[in-house]
């Protein structure tokens, strides 16, 4: 018997290796660690207009090339270093989204001054806990939410960019802010419970 997964997996062709695991073992997996919701808050940015799994496949450029997401180090990146990641080709080389990476990072650290973490911030859009959603299809998930509306609100008056509404549902999605694993998918249950 073959493991039923979200139909997302397999919109364009058989999907790699790579992202049947972030599939099964991170997509939806709530995530408390400020310096993983900081490299999702990038990364997200960094997808817009693109594919998931063409981040995927550079994550870890993205990783030796922004300090392993350390938001302090990246909060201090000189329009020399940003001229450098725009060299890189195992990044998205895009003027904006690596100028807002840099100015993410200190909107993160104000973030996190102010409300002691990032996690106890961004969470409070869904009070603490996973929406624990029950889609039947893929048709049935929104690319928005009440939750992810105000969450990029809140983000833009803090000076954060590439987080519109919809960014911010996929970064909800991703570190397990709610639960958008089909209601056939072998996922679905096994994070409903946790």
């Amino acid at each position: 018997m073959t493991t039923k997964r979200c139909a997302w997996l397999y919109w364009n062709k058989a999907p790699s290796e790579e992202y049947v695991h972030y599939h099964d073992e991170e997509w939806g997996v709530p995530v408390h660690d400020d310096r993983r919701l900081f490299e999702f808050l990038i990364l997200e940015g960094a997808q817009a207009g693109l594919s998931w799994e063409t981040i995927l496949k550079k994550r870890d450029n993205y990783r030796k090339a922004y300090d392993r997401f350390d938001p302090v180090k990246v909060a201090k990146y000189s329009q020399a270093k940003q001229q450098k990641l725009l060299q890189n080709e195992g990044i998205v080389r895009n003027r904006l989204k690596v100028a807002a990476s840099v100015g993410n990072a200190k909107a993160f650290l104000a973030v996190q001054k102010e409300f002691g973490s990032f996690d106890a911030y961004i969470w409070a859009f869904v009070g603490g806990r996973t929406i624990q959603n029950k889609w039947k299809t893929l048709k049935d998930i929104p690319a928005t939410t009440k939750e992810s509306d105000a969450m990029s609100k809140d983000l833009k008056k803090r000076g954060f960019k590439f987080v519109g509404s919809t960014i911010c549902y996929a970064f909800m999605q991703a570190v397990g802010m709610v639960n958008d694993h089909t209601t056939d998918c072998f996922r679905y249950k096994a994070l409903k419970k946790g």
